[in-house]
């Protein structure tokens, strides 16, 4: 669970520091009339895009402990099974 903690957090906090300086840039260069909706588009490719390089090591400890954690409820369900054979 720790592990899809800290990549969650990571990614929220990298989205909302990138839509911070994008937001604030929307707003020097168009005013504040404009619409948010383009900011938020943008800074979720952003972030996304910077994610993939900068959280990859989080990433990969996450989906190790998905992949260990499956493995361990396909081999009790093996076992059940063989059990009812």
């Amino acid at each position: 669970m720790k592990p899809f903690l800290v990549y969650t957090l990571l990614r929220t906090l990298l989205f909302a520091g990138v839509l911070a300086v994008i937001v604030a840039l929307w707003i020097l260069i168009f005013g504040k009339e404009s619409s948010i909706i383009w900011p938020v588009v943008i800074a979720l490719l952003v972030s996304g895009g910077l994610s993939y390089f900068l959280l990859n090591r989080q990433r990969q400890e996450f989906a190790e402990k998905v992949d260990a954690r499956a493995r361990r409820a396909s081999a009790r369900f093996d076992q059940a099974k063989a059990k009812e054979d």
